[in-house]
């Protein structure tokens, strides 16, 4: 890559709700002081939270897809996957290409925004026969899966595949989890009505978590909300439970149980992009170590943010910040206004910010939402749950809007486009840094 014409480099490796905010931010303040250079292997912006609706037919996956290179101005965008940081001596990052080139830039600040990928258990053939929700090909590859097996199932001779064929089981029954089974069940259903033959079927969807509730990690008042819109609609709970093996066609269960499925999602939560164990600076919990300004201690002008860093969580001593959006999108604009700090704009400050609640998306107007610590569910909670992904989309609203109002006048179309195979979305793989 070209020098920068003697200008400072900040060169920011990840995209997502971290890395998109800080470069945003960073060109607002450093405009011609400095040169931005954006490292990413996607050339867009996934905004996660409404990948549920894409399995669920609900969205078109290019709708929470919003383009960087476009809503990035003034910044330099490159096209790649970080492979190596050279953090102590030459201040450089190397990077591949999606059609094997490579290339390599010096930096003066670096901001690691690498975020996350699936985290994986120790379970004999998890890795084989399950499949992860990270990316946008498993949320389009789900909906396909889900459309598939229900159409085989249709024309299965065998009772016990058609069973089988209709046997959904998600892992995971947080925020991510929980929401998939809400909008998957959803789909199944509406697809049944078009399938006769499956008119007797019973379709089971299955919630499974260690933990003794749904959504353990929120407040008591979400999880019986959910519990109870889930219950509702067929879905079984089981909590207290957990996958001891997986084979082709059959989940071992911790009851002893065997379920035949050809069905396993895997939501158990994330663990920081690999990029970071291989990175000379000190971690914990598999997170890079910084301080409350988002710096790395151990390495001066590096300073990192998002799912990949433990940030000090200033309100709550002692503790870091979890790996959530919220955080993330805050953390990318302070840290953006601390880097300028350091070349002489503005002064630095810690990052602090209180939780302003969750929202859980349930489908149709169901939700289970606390703004500001203010429990509320039904149609109001479904309202403002919308309202607040609209207003947080970094683009693309009136997309996301369009298909929404055509999934109120009109049932929305389920068809399976069959282009992502089971093979091309593994869930034993370094998902892009975005």
């Amino acid at each position: 890559m070209a020098e920068s014409g003697g200008l400072p480099r900040i060169v920011i490796v990840g995209a997502g709700f971290a890395g998109f905010n800080a470069a945003r931010e960073l060109s607002g303040l450093v405009a011609g002081a400095a040169e931005i250079v954006v490292i990413n292997s996607t050339d867009y912006l996934l905004y996660l939270p409404l990948m549920p609706q894409v399995a669920g037919g609900l969205l078109e996956p290019r709708h929470i897809c919003v383009s960087l290179p476009s809503r990035l101005r003034g910044v330099r965008f490159v096209l790649g996957t970080v492979q190596h940081v050279d953090a102590r001596d030459r201040q450089i990052v190397r990077w591949d290409s999606p059609e094997g080139g490579s290339g390599e830039c010096h930096y003066d600040r670096l901001i690691l925004t690498v975020g996350s990928v699936n985290k994986l258990l120790p379970i004999p053939g998890l890795a084989e026969y399950a499949h992860g929700f990270r990316s946008i090909a498993e949320a389009a590859y789900l909906r396909d899966h889900i459309i598939r097996q229900l159409e085989l199932a249709q024309i299965a001779a065998d009772p016990a595949e058609r069973e089988a064929r209709c046997t959904f089981l998600v892992v995971g029954a947080g925020y991510t989890g929980t929401e998939v089974a809400a909008q998957g069940q959803l789909l199944s259903t509406r697809l049944v009505r078009r399938m006769p033959r499956l008119r007797n079927q019973k379709i089971r969807w299955m919630l499974i978590d260690t933990a003794p509730r749904v959504l353990p990690d929120l407040d008591p008042r979400l999880s019986k909300t959910a519990h109870r819109v889930l219950r509702r609609r067929g879905v079984e709970i089981r909590t207290g439970q957990s996958v001891t093996e997986v084979m082709s066609g059959e989940v071992h269960m911790s009851t002893g149980e065997k379920v035949a499925t050809r069905s396993l999602i895997w939501c158990v939560g994330v663990r920081a992009d690999p990029l970071v164990d291989g990175i000379d600076l000190e971690t914990t919990k598999g997170r890079l170590v910084v301080d409350e300004f988002m710096a790395v201690p151990s390495a001066a002008d590096i300073y990192a943010c998002g799912d990949c860093a433990a940030v000090p969580d200033v309100t709550r001593p002692g503790q870091i910040c979890g790996m959530t959006a919220q955080h993330a999108v805050r953390q990318g604009k302070q840290v953006a206004r601390n880097v300028a700090a350091s070349l002489g704009f503005g002064k630095p400050e810690r990052y602090e910010h209180r939780d302003l609640g969750f929202l859980v998306d349930l489908g149709r107007a169901a939700a289970a939402i606390n703004p500001l610590n203010i429990p509320l569910s039904g149609p109001p909670a479904a309202a403002i749950t919308r309202g607040y992904h609209i207003w947080s989309m970094a683009g693309n609203r009136g997309r996301v809007l369009a298909d929404w109002t055509l999934n109120g006048l009109t049932p929305p179309e389920v068809t399976s486009l069959d282009v992502i195979s089971g093979k091309s979305v593994p869930l034993d793989v370094d998902h892009p840094r975005s």
